[in-house]
């Protein structure tokens, strides 16, 4: 492993396999939690889930002390964009969840979320879930040592603008392997040519956040939970993503392929 010139981790052989093993976790511990949602549970129950299903599994939720963050999963649901804390809070018929998870295992971190949903939901819910779907897979499908990091944010931006949605700007992703969070932010908008060059042996994460109606933020009391400042609903779907010479590999596939949402037009077979 050595940094580039912008400062971003490249990674050997050794280090993929173990970043890929930690990806395996997290994707695994989202593909357990689907037959667990239902109305009626609460999302400190789901967490509670994630966090044995990941310490069975010889890994630690990262998230779990993380600058104070008191849960082992991030669970925001509906209007919440990100970072929502697991409580006593009931699932009902119609909502939409993100369900985030970063695991870490034999020091080595794997980063995943994706969307959920409770009973039967609403048309706008199920068109929200698909786009921001399918950017995350156009933008995955544009990594490809010798594009830019602007490159993968202008995709996004340019497929959610134009089906009339917005993307949020307040958070990204990030660089991840052997810590958490590392160089470079990934930001799901912005201009085509700009930014650092892909290359082969970088791994970050890709999550764009897309919002029924505005793009600003907000953050409530407890420090951590965002949500959108016009209440409007908000989905999310992230990847770890590790460059590769003629592409790249996302090493949170879902194993039993429940990643995909009926409906979204890119299947990741296509990607």
């Amino acid at each position: 492993m050595h940094k580039n010139k912008d400062g971003i981790n490249i990674y050997d052989n050794e280090a993929y396999e173990g970043i890929k093993k930690a990806c395996e976790v997290a994707s695994k511990t989202l593909d357990m939690i689907v037959d667990h949602i239902e109305p009626g549970v609460t999302t400190e129950q789901l967490d509670k889930k994630c966090h044995d299903f990941i310490l069975a599994h010889n890994s630690l939720p990262a998230t779990l002390g993380y600058r104070g963050y008191p849960k082992s999963s991030c669970i925001s649901l509906n209007h919440v964009v990100c970072h929502g804390i697991p409580s006593n809070k009931r699932l009902k018929n119609g909502d939409i969840l993100n369900i985030d998870v970063t695991c870490i295992l034999d020091g080595w971190y794997g980063d995943t979320s994706r969307m959920f949903t409770v009973g039967d939901i609403s048309l706008k819910s199920k068109r929200l879930i698909e786009i921001t779907y399918d950017a995350l897979q156009l933008a995955i499908k544009s990594v490809i040592p010798g594009k830019t990091f602007g490159d993968l944010g202008a995709i996004i931006q340019e497929y959610v603008e134009k089906n009339k949605m917005s993307v949020v700007r307040d958070f990204c992703g990030h660089g991840i392997g052997s810590e958490f969070h590392q160089a470079p932010n990934v930001l799901h908008y912005g201009n085509r040519n700009s930014g650092p060059r892909l290359e082969s042996g970088m791994c970050f994460t890709i999550e764009p956040m897309v919002n029924i109606g505005r793009p600003e933020t907000k953050i409530l009391s407890d420090s951590w939970t965002a949500v959108t400042r016009d209440k409007s609903l908000s989905a999310q779907f992230e990847h770890t993503v590790f460059v590769k010479k003629e592409g790249c590999e996302v090493l949170t596939q879902s194993l039993n392929n429940t990643f995909f949402p009926q409906g979204a037009k890119l299947h990741h077979n296509s990607v």
